[in-house]
């Protein structure tokens, strides 16, 4: 059985919602970040990075959420378009957008404006631009074509999935009303049964992760901040 390593984070959503669409049988495996689970040499073990999600599938072992779709959707050929070169290449273009610059800017957008211990102007003007622009060049597309990749839900849409629907947090309430076709396609995967589960996975497990931002969360989430203390 697959060992679903995952937290509530937006990374770790898009992979259970693979998981849940596809149907496939799965043991989830809370990794709670604010307790610092992550650095365990367990978990190390499986992924030097010390982030979620990762996958273990007997022998195989992947992590990075982009990465761990790309081998879900290859292994079941579930959620992947037609395999010739030109759908191929905007598969990969789509994901590698999301995992290089969707995620980062948005991650780093949450962060400034919410986790830092000072507010800075020049970086969380910095990364909600970017985090904008990004959205900005997602809802150009699907100005033209009913998902990333044409006509058919792929990986590429639960990549985008995991990240656009905390566009709340990312940018500002409301800021997915600026943005009317990355909202239809919001709606449309918030709609799906299986978005419902992997949102539910913890409740479903029973898992119980910690939600205070507390000195230890702190530290174990934002190592580098210990640089500053010294």
């Amino acid at each position: 059985m697959l060992k679903f390593y995952y937290n509530t984070g937006p990374n770790p959503m898009k992979v259970a919602l693979f998981l849940e669409e596809a149907g496939l049988e799965y043991e989830p495996i809370p990794v709670d970040s604010r307790k610092g689970e992550q650095f365990t040499p367990e978990y190390l073990a499986i992924n030097p990075n010390a982030k979620a999600p990762s996958l273990v599938d007997g022998d195989v072992t992947v992590f990075d959420s982009n990465a761990i779709l790309l081998y879900l959707g290859e292994k079941t050929g579930k959620f992947m378009p037609a395999g010739d070169p030109k759908t191929r290449g905007q598969l990969l273009s789509w994901l590698m957008f999301v995992a290089t610059g969707v995620g980062p800017y948005s991650g780093q957008s949450v962060h400034f404006k919410r986790m830092a211990p000072e507010k800075i102007p020049y970086a969380i003007n910095r990364y909600d631009f970017e985090a904008e622009r990004h959205y900005r060049i997602l809802d150009d597309h699907l100005a033209k074509h009913r998902y990333m990749v044409g006509d058919t839900y792929t990986i590429v849409d639960m990549a985008v999935w995991g990240w656009v629907r905390m566009a709340h947090l990312v940018l500002d309430e409301g800021a997915i009303d600026r943005f009317p076709n990355l909202k239809r396609l919001m709606d449309e995967i918030n709609a799906r049964p299986a978005a419902a589960r992997a949102i539910a996975v913890k409740d479903k497990a029973g898992h119980a992760f910690k939600t205070e931002m507390d000195a230890e969360a702190r530290k174990y989430m934002f190592p580098s901040n210990e640089r500053l203390a010294g």
